[in-house]
């Protein structure tokens, strides 16, 4: 069980607050963009042969905003995200078959459109400290039916 500070949940909770579905499309874009292997699993999306392609994909976009849920799901559940996540740890494990280590990439990614929205000083190396530990445990949750 991780272990979260008052300052931590206030940290997460404030930010994420104001944390877009479209923020994190621009993140999943990026992931597409920055790591075209990725693409694979969105095969049904359409049009993914350019980054203007990607970007420009309204599929794309919608799917941010049902990852933004899930993220959603796991700041509600700050004390049992592997338990909240169970169901869709196994299915992108057993039906999907996503490579968990497209989780890690997603969340580097969204780190940094994070960073790029809020700015330095708003995304301080504190807030960015506990993202990183927030998006860890969100991982770890989403890769626990691949063990």
């Amino acid at each position: 069980m991780v272990h979260w500070s008052d300052h931590e949940r206030q940290v997460i909770h404030d930010v994420w607050g104001k944390v877009t579905g479209d923020d994190i499309g621009h993140a999943l874009a990026r992931l597409l963009i920055v790591y075209p292997w990725t693409q694979r699993y969105f095969a049904s999306f359409g049009n993914l042969a350019s980054a203007a392609a990607i970007e420009g994909n309204p599929k794309v976009n919608a799917h941010g905003k049902v990852v933004k849920g899930g993220l959603d799901n796991a700041v509600k559940h700050l004390d049992n995200v592997k338990g909240a996540f169970e169901q869709l740890s196994k299915l992108h494990s057993e039906k999907l078959h996503v490579d968990p280590s497209n989780f890690w990439l997603l969340a580097e990614t969204l780190t940094e459109t994070l960073a790029a929205k809020f700015g330095p000083s708003v995304f301080t190396a504190d807030v960015h400290e506990i993202f990183e530990k927030f998006l860890s445990v969100v991982v770890d949750a989403l890769g626990k039916q691949y063990h």
